[in-house]
């Protein structure tokens, strides 16, 4: 059962995009602007709208961290923001000054890929913030773009109706031509899945066109075997071009939007239709599945994005070994971990986990500091890949237990608070967060906009405590 739970009306023009992070949903529109809002309870947060663009924007994508969100636009740039408090950290200019349609960071945020209207594509190094490799598709407008799990490559999708999949070094592997009147979108799911021949790790991918089709794919990305890819098949239930598509977190779900103003939900094991939403009265233009919660976005023509929650008896995003085992991430046994590293895509580590008796609690307690010097993990890569799945863990753990207190998170990150304090205006914000908002020379409330008389931040020692106090419980 799909619900719809809350509705934003903010834009003041067609809605293009939209894209989750562990804690916010953020949205871009024809109007100029990125809107990032709260998944707590859907509020806008203090620094939104994001006003930076000269032109429509197209796209937006969170870094998988959360802590960067990046926007695309008809103006020629991709603009980099900091989430914490809206500033802009770098204005990023296509070569060609073409419209930027897409742009998505690589799941270790080692690079970020724009591509534009000339058919021209830049991969971009995030710590230099400078292009690292450029090219250009055969034809036609570059307007869809997906990293594989392991971010080693990417596959692009053109108004040609080509599909292209591109290696790290910015080298075309393989192109395949996917829909006759141009692809729209395309995703690739985070889980794999055996091919049980040959017992090769594939993974899903999805493709949308102006043909009304949505296609199915399996893709292999292997370095020694280079780039496969498979039709699966063709998902039905669309009478018009179909202009957006999503997996679920686990894969086992696809959502689809279109023309024909209908959202459509397909199980992907079977390519049944789960669920068909009909409530926006223009066409769909964009769907979003939240990585660690039942809740679906959908964004349309109508200047309107729709959130949807699902029975959690359905098949739905983020369902892990947690959920089938019925066992606290705490109490898993080596065995439940070895399972887990597994659904992961992280078995080469399940050895390297054994010997080092890492158990469910262990697990939770890994640090940087002990996957280098205990575990003598030496890529940066992979520990940092590692990392951010147990940090994706402990945000699902979060989302299934009591909800937070709406007074223990920050009105500028909304995020629990660690060190809080109260300001002039009588709130109480997390100390570093509350520093760089007045250290940007701001002089108003985050909460009321009016003037501060004064920029001194006292502790909050009694919130603190409290905090500790409702963080104990959580842990019995």
């Amino acid at each position: 059962m799909a619900t719809l739970i809350h509705t934003l009306a903010d834009h003041s023009d067609d809605v293009n995009y939209c894209a989750f992070s562990s804690s916010c949903l953020a949205t871009c529109s024809l109007d100029k602007t990125v809107r990032v809002y709260s998944l707590n309870n859907f509020t806008e947060l203090p620094y939104s709208p994001l006003r930076g663009h000269t032109y429509a924007v197209h796209c937006c994508c969170f870094s998988p961290s959360g802590h960067v969100l990046a926007s695309c636009s008809t103006d020629g740039t991709t603009v980099v923001w900091d989430t914490h408090d809206g500033r802009m950290l770098a204005v990023l200019e296509q070569p060609s000054g073409s419209p930027v349609r897409v742009c998505r960071f690589s799941p270790e945020s080692t690079y970020l890929v724009s591509g534009a209207a000339d058919g021209s594509v830049v991969l971009w190094n995030m710590q230099s913030l400078k292009p690292y490799r450029s090219g250009n598709v055969k034809d036609g407008s570059l307007v869809a773009c997906a990293f594989s799990p392991s971010g080693n490559f990417f596959v692009t999708g053109s108004s040609c109706g080509d599909l292209t999949v591109w290696d790290d070094k910015m080298r075309c592997l393989y192109n395949e031509k996917a829909h006759d009147l141009g692809v729209t979108c395309c995703d690739i799911s985070s889980q794999p899945i055996s091919d049980g021949e040959h017992g090769f790790r594939y993974f899903q991918m999805a493709s949308c066109g102006q043909d009304n089709q949505i296609k199915l794919w399996l893709i292999l990305f292997a370095d020694f075997l280079g780039v496969e890819l498979k039709y699966k098949y063709t998902l039905n239930g669309h009478s018009a071009p179909v202009l957006a598509c999503a997996f679920s977190y686990d894969g086992q779900m696809l959502v689809s939007g279109s023309v024909d103003k209908c959202v459509i939900i397909h199980e992907t094991s079977t390519g049944n239709t789960l669920h068909t939403l009909s409530q926006h009265t223009r066409y769909v233009t964009t769907c979003a599945f939240a990585p660690y919660s039942p809740l679906l976005a959908t964004g349309s023509m109508d200047k309107t994005v729709n959130i949807w929650q699902f029975d959690l008896k359905q098949p739905c995003a983020g369902n892990t070994v947690e959920n089938e085992s019925k066992v606290a991430v705490e109490d898993w046994s080596e065995d439940d971990v070895s399972a887990w590293l597994c659904a992961q895509d992280l078995a080469d580590f399940v050895e390297l986990f054994k010997i080092n008796n890492i158990d469910g609690k262990e697990l939770l307690n890994l640090t940087k500091e002990s996957l280098t010097n205990e575990l003598k993990i030496e890529s940066l890569g992979l520990r940092s890949r590692v990392l951010q799945k147990i940090e994706e863990l402990r945000m699902k753990m979060m989302s299934v237990s009591v909800a937070i207190p709406d007074e223990f998170l920050c009105p500028i990150t909304r995020e629990l608070m660690k060190d809080p304090v109260i300001a002039a205006d009588g709130y109480s914000y997390e100390k570093e967060a509350m520093e760089n908002w007045i250290s940007n020379k701001r002089r108003s409330s985050p909460m009321t906009n009016l003037p501060l008389h004064s920029l001194m931040l006292t502790p909050n020692r009694s919130l603190k405590m409290a905090i500790s106090r409702w963080l104990e419980t959580q842990q019995k």
